[in-house]
């Protein structure tokens, strides 16, 4: 869309940041009869560029306002430039806004922006700021994009950036910019492989003496080659005759994924609620909801008699539709949104309850599950997240 624009001028101030200059400016424009029609502001180490749309009745190089912000912008020791808009000048109506929200570990690399920008430009998707969201490190971004069209197909985006991401071990995240983005409310965790580094029921088939069989079954259902629920029977079966007295050493031996003390610790803090929705065990999710301090735990009842684990499952299997149900009634109890709700998972059994809230995050998880979720995390650690939630100040360790 093109409109008459002969009395915008675009300002353009910079130089080392200090408190003030935005006072001094306004001053100026405010004794002025000039409006302001937009205005941008960043500062990457201590550099200030600060843009300024105004739209002015003198819009020549002799315009007073223009000598006022001249001479002003030399007394603070800033550079100006102003150029003025002729009838030519183009405003683009503007399709989707997104977010990429970026994090590495080891910094964020040139050639990984390279490969993201020109992605974005190629389907004609317009970088409109840049953020470091890691103070004094270089190690997240977030970069705010908008499509110059209603045309761009963001399923194709999204599976480019993801093998950017992939090729330069840098997580992104591609996220709707809307008001939801900065209002997460509740946390659900997958639990076996996500929540912690096992899989309890592998470690469990270890002491009975059925570690190879029950692990090749759960691959196989974990990859979405076998039915959740069949595979689950099939491997307590296996299960027959453990001694109930050895679980609490099972739980001992089970460790923590790296960041999970800190992200719950973190998001809890800050009012969130937290739930773990598991295919494995409630006497092991029990155990951590207890740890880790979290609100909900729903898993599967194994049955237990006279100290014996029978081979049985109790009850209906948390199965991948069973995990969806239960994150959405515990959106409803709650009172909130599923746009919400943080899912986060590694196995095919996850797909549904991914999909179903407002952010899914695949977390080093199987190929099947990062080629089909929204998002994926397969680089950093759990505390790398947060970035995704837009929660600041937090250090990726």
């Amino acid at each position: 869309m093109k409109e008459k624009n002969k009395n915008l001028v675009l300002v353009i101030v910079s130089g080392p940041d200090h408190p003030g200059i935005t006072a001094e400016l306004m001053k100026c424009i405010m004794n002025s009869e000039a409006i302001i029609e937009d205005m941008g502001q960043s500062i990457t180490h201590g550099f200030l560029s600060l843009s300024i749309l105004l739209n002015i009745s003198n819009s020549t190089e002799d315009s007073p306002l223009l000598k006022d912000l001249l001479f002003k912008a030399k007394q603070m020791k800033m550079d100006l430039e102003f150029e003025i808009l002729d009838n030519n000048y183009e405003i683009h109506n503007q399709g989707d806004k997104y977010l990429l929200s970026c994090v590495s570990l080891d910094g964020v690399e040139a050639g990984f922006l390279h490969d993201i920008s020109k992605t974005l430009a190629h389907h004609k998707i317009n970088i409109h700021r840049i953020d470091n969201t890691s103070e004094g490190e270089f190690k997240s971004l977030d970069i705010a994009t908008y499509a110059q069209s209603e045309n761009v197909d963001w399923e194709i985006v999204k599976q480019e950036l993801m093998t950017i991401s992939n090729t330069h071990k840098t997580d992104l995240a591609l996220l709707k910019d809307n008001v939801w983005r900065r209002n997460k409310r509740l946390i659900v965790f997958d639990m076996d492989s996500t929540l912690i580094q096992s899989e309890v029921i592998v470690e469990m088939a270890k002491v009975h003496g059925t570690g190879v069989e029950v692990h090749e079954i759960t691959e196989r259902a974990m990859n979405g080659e076998f039915d959740f629920s069949e595979s689950l029977r099939e491997r307590v079966k296996l299960l027959e005759g453990l001694e109930e007295s050895k679980l609490e050493d099972i739980l001992k031996s089970i460790k923590l994924t790296d960041g999970v003390v800190e992200f719950v610790n973190t998001v809890k803090s800050l009012g969130y609620k937290v739930a773990i929705i598991s295919g494995g065990f409630q006497y092991f999710a029990n155990a951590f909801k207890d740890k880790l301090g979290i609100d909900y735990a729903f898993a599967n009842d194994l049955e237990i008699k006279d100290g014996l684990v029978t081979g049985e499952v109790l009850g209906s299997i948390v199965d991948a539709q069973k995990k969806a149900d239960l994150l959405e009634m515990l959106a409803q109890t709650e009172g909130f949104n599923l746009e919400q709700v943080v899912a986060i998972g590694d196995g095919a059994n996850d797909l549904q309850m991914l999909a179903k809230a407002g952010l899914g995050i695949a977390f080093h998880a199987k190929d099947v599950v990062r080629e089909t979720a929204k998002q994926h995390m397969s680089h950093g650690p759990m505390t790398s997240i947060l970035y995704f939630l837009g929660i600041p100040g937090t250090k990726v360790d």
